[in-house]
């Protein structure tokens, strides 16, 4: 018996004049999986997420969420139905605390708490149990009342994450989670995004092959727009379309 995909894409395309960023891209993603989304630059890839998230709206094709059809839903009401993102460029609130990032976070899910700028953040208005459970997921319990822009690379690149999950989605997408990173970073993200399947599905764009390789259990490739390859991380591995086409000897590890 085939499993429900949690986000189904169907031809989808995108063209920008006589450019086509995406020529009919097919994608099935499983929940409580991390699938990883990998190919050269130009490949499509943040386009493709553009689409899925509704932060772009298509040309052609479908999409599907959790058994509703989002193709003309705007990036908000996506969230509302429970997509999260974050982007390649880290996104936060620098002079705020660790703490107050994620309850804007958390608040900005329910329009009518968004936009309740007047009241002091109390209450139901504090988010607290969703920004104590973040705070302890994304391992910076300590720094909580830290201004985001004092924190390093590698914890500002997991507030980030965090404030995706402070809106409590069902499906995560991480748009190169790990760039910039030291290797000392690596792990602690590595085994963020791991562990994110118990409860969330993760969609993953990442140049690492590394990680993708080890923490994945779908990947698909992208190539000009299409997907070239999709399977298990060792298919892709062993696919000699990718070698030729992407990885070619680079993808026993390092970055691509």
């Amino acid at each position: 018996m085939t499993q429900t995909a949690l986000i189904e894409a169907v031809g989808v395309t995108k063209h920008y004049g006589k450019f086509a960023a995406l020529g009919g891209v097919d994608l099935r993603i499983l929940p409580n999986t991390v699938h990883s989304v990998i190919g050269p630059n130009g490949a499509g890839k943040t386009t493709l997420f553009h689409m899925l998230t509704g932060t772009g709206t298509t040309t052609g094709g479908r999409i599907v969420f959790d058994g509703h059809d989002v193709t003309r839903e705007p990036d908000y009401r996506r969230v509302q139905r429970g997509m999260a993102r974050s982007f390649q460029v880290t996104s936060l609130f620098a002079s705020l605390p660790v703490r107050e990032n994620l309850r804007l976070a958390a608040q900005g899910v329910t329009p009518r708490r968004a936009l309740n700028c007047w009241r002091a953040p109390v209450g139901a208005l504090s988010c607290a149990d969703t920004v104590a459970e973040v705070l302890q997921r994304i391992g910076l319990e300590r720094l909580a009342d830290t201004p985001a822009s004092v924190l390093s690379h590698g914890q500002q690149r997991r507030l980030e994450v965090g404030m995706a999950l402070a809106a409590r989605p069902k499906a995560i997408f991480l748009d190169e989670p790990t760039s910039g990173m030291g290797i000392d970073d690596l792990d602690d993200m590595k085994q963020l995004i791991r562990g994110l399947r118990d409860a969330h599905t993760v969609v993953l764009i990442e140049h690492n092959m590394n990680i993708v390789m080890d923490i994945s259990d779908t990947v698909t490739v992208m190539q000009q727009g299409r997907v070239l390859a999709e399977g298990l991380p060792g298919e892709i591995r062993a696919d000699p379309r990718v070698r030729t086409a992407y990885l070619g000897n680079m993808i026993t590890g390092g970055r691509a």
